[in-house]
């Protein structure tokens, strides 16, 4: 399902899907600018993925925990939750899903202070819906052909310890 946010006070509004690109590809798109919500949302949904928008990180996080995605699509600078406080939860949730920083200004200093956080891909706004969507493909057709790679895999360096924390 489809939720596109067309007035900047209602919370959702379904609509169709046109031509599937995959059908199995969610993104969550996160941004409090309307018009470049409206726009990312537009852009992807016309292109066939299944696309749900919230207007900040806290409503972002709470779409999180209520569905499953393939990717975010995050800005950075907005209120209640920043887009670097987002992936900060996120990936403390171990929850591993990619992420495209799509923002005005990429905060070079918090993401190589604190390595974790790097999302997968960045675009600097303003950006085209040309290349919104070739790095929305690169990244989900690596993924697709990685396969479940994205998932932490068990292997003798990360299982638990006998106390049953994870190493």
């Amino acid at each position: 399902m489809n939720t596109l946010l067309e007035n900047p006070g209602a919370k959702a509004v379904v609509t169709p899907k046109r031509k599937p690109a995959n059908p199995s590809q969610r993104i969550l798109v996160v941004d409090d600018d309307v018009a470049m919500r409206l726009f990312n949302t537009h852009v992807l949904v016309r292109s066939g993925y299944q696309v749900d928008a919230a207007e900040d990180g806290a409503a972002g996080w709470e779409a999180l925990h209520a569905n499953t995605y393939d990717l975010l699509i995050t800005d950075n600078n907005m209120p209640k939750i920043s887009g670097v406080e987002l992936v900060k939860k996120l990936r403390s949730a171990r929850m591993a899903l990619p992420v495209i920083l799509a923002s005005g200004e990429v905060p070079a200093e918090d993401l190589n202070r604190i390595p974790w956080l790097q999302p997968a891909k960045t675009l600097l706004k303003p950006y085209t819906d040309a290349e919104l969507l070739g790095t929305v493909r690169e990244f989900l057709r690596a993924t697709d052909s990685a396969g479940d790679q994205i998932a932490p895999r068990l292997t003798w360096q990360n299982q638990p310890s006998p106390d049953g924390f994870w190493k």
